[in-house]
This record gives structure tokens, C-alpha cells and sequence, in this order.
């Protein structure tokens, strides 16, 4: 059943103003459109620019913050800098969001706004997710999850705004293409951009190269993993131009979390109650 986006008007008319935290990806974008119905100007982007998130996605939230005409504001949010964060522990998105909604909420309270939002929708509400901790404690309220708009939802409701990032792949950190305990740096990140932005220049839409050292294990959606194999050659040029050694496909094809697989549900839940 289609979800109404008058449910969404009103949960956000309680608040007299906001900021989100805008990562231009298919959730925030969506959100930021339904925010403005609300607020007009009385509305802030901020997208926090780090290690973890590649040029090309920058620049394209600078390109939807200035195609919705609202007001936008990057700040630096280097995760690598905080204590512990690149050793890569099952609970690094704690980090990664604690320090991101701290920096946002002292903006919003600073400059008078009433409400920080997040694009997280409701089914990211039943994954593993550390950063939700973050999130209470800070006050960040999520408006698409706490009305029931799901990814579904969102993408459907995104093409009747004419957004373009309807059909956009879903995005994560590039700090989530590592398995845990793997040490996390720069050149690592670099890498692992790098080599995505090659790969969606082929046409790929919905993928990640999750990085185990010098091997790059590529997942694709079903639907693109006969184009895969036919482009194999192209695959494994780019991956090493990029700096891998080494270069395979995944047969299970492509799935969000993928590196929560290897940690139990007991230790799920232990990790979420910290």
C-alpha cells in the first residue's frame, strides 16, 4: 500500500525549522524535497566531507542541494581521525555518527534551528546498525522511519517529485566495504572510490567492491551479473589500475551488510546494547 505524504507533512510540521544531514543519496534527497514543502527556506543542508566518502558523491549532493534550491553547508567529518575508528571494530558507525550528529546538532543549536534530522527509512530500523545509538543520544530524529516510508516507498515517491536519484543504487560509507578488524586508511578508501566510480562509468548500477586486503570481491545484482562476467577483462584492468592485486566476483551477488555476516546474533545484539 502507497504510503500517504501527508503523513510525512505532518510529522514534520511539528517542528518550526530543521536541518538535515544530507548525504544526496536516495533517502536524504527525498527527505530534503519533502522537508522544503514545510519549511522553504527555514531549511539546511549539511553534508559532511571525509575520507569515507568519495569526490563524485560530493559533488553531486552540491549538484541536488542547488536543484532543490536549499541552503547547504559542507563541514569536515574525518572519521580516520577519530581514536579507534580505523582499527575497524564491528561498532565503528557509532563513532562515524557520533561524531557527524555532534557537529550538525551544534550547528542546529547555534543557529536557532529546532529539529536535526536523518534520512534513515523503516527498514533500516530491522538491520544491524551502531550508529542508531548515536543518533538517540544526540537527539537526531529520523522522519521517514518514525512515519513507516520505506526504501520502496521513498524510490516511488521520488519519482513522482522527478527527483533523479529515484533510481539512484543505495549508498554506504566506503568504510562498510571492509571486513571487521581489517585497518582502515586513506589509500585503502581511495582505492575502493576509485575503482566504484570506474565500474558505474561501465554502466553498473547497483554493486560494491568490498576490499579484503589486496583483493577486490565484487557483488552485483542479479540482473548485472551476466554483464559482469561478459566485461570480466574491463573489470579486472580497472580494479588494478586502481590498486588491487587481485580481483573476484561473488556468486551471491550483491547485498547490503554484507560484511555483518560474519558476526552472530548474540554478538549483534551485544555490540547494539554498549
Amino acid at each position: 500500500m502507497e504510503k500517504d505524504i501527508n503523513t510525512l507533512h505532518s510529522f514534520l510540521s511539528r517542528y518550526s525549522n530543521a536541518v538535515i544531514a544530507f548525504s544526496g543519496g536516495v533517502d536524504s534527497t527525498f527527505l530534503a524535497r519533502a522537508a522544503k514543502d514545510i519549511y522553504g527556506d527555514k531549511l539546511l543542508l549539511v553534508t559532511a566531507t571525509s575520507s569515507t566518502y568519495p569526490f563524485y558523491e560530493l559533488e553531486e549532493a552540491k549538484s541536488l542541494a542547488a536543484d532543490l534550491g536549499i541552503k547547504h553547508r559542507i563541514i569536515v567529518s574525518e572519521e580516520l581521525d577519530i581514536p579507534g575508528y580505523s582499527d575497524n571494530p564491528p561498532d565503528r558507525c557509532y563513532y562515524c555518527k557520533s561524531e557527524l550528529f555532534g557537529k550538525i546538532k551544534f550547528i542546529a543549536e547555534q543557529e536557532g534551528y529546532a529539529a536535526v534530522f536523518d534520512g534513515t527509512n523503516a527498514d533500516e530500523l530491522k538491520d544491524f546498525r551502531p550508529g542508531q545509538k548515536a543518533k538517540k543520544e544526540t537527539g537526531v530524529i529520523s522522519p521517514l522511519a518514525e512515519t513507516g516510508f520505506t526504501k520502496q516507498d521513498i524510490r516511488l515517491w521520488s519519482g513522482k517529485y522527478g527527483l533523479p536519484t529515484a533510481s539512484k543504487q543505495s549508498y554506504a560509507c566506503l568504510a562498510s566495504r571492509f571486513p571487521y578488524g581489517e585497518k582502515i586508511t586513506k589509500e585503502k578508501l581511495d582505492r575502493v572510490g576509485q575503482a566504484e566510480y570506474e565500474l558505474r562509468n561501465l554502466g553498473f548500477t547497483q554493486f560494491r567492491i568490498r576490499s579484503h586486503e589486496n583483493l577486490a570481491r565484487l557483488e552485483f545484482v542479479t540482473a548485472e551479473l551476466e554483464k559482469a562476467w561478459h566485461a570480466r577483462k574491463e573489470i579486472v584492468f580497472l580494479c588494478k589500475k586502481a590498486g588491487f592485486n587481485y580481483v573476484t566476483i561473488d556468486l551471491e551477488g550483491y547485498r547490503t551488510g554484507a560484511m555483518n555476516e560474519v558476526l552472530s546474533e548474540p554478538e549483534k545484539l551485544r555490540i547494539m546494547k554498549k
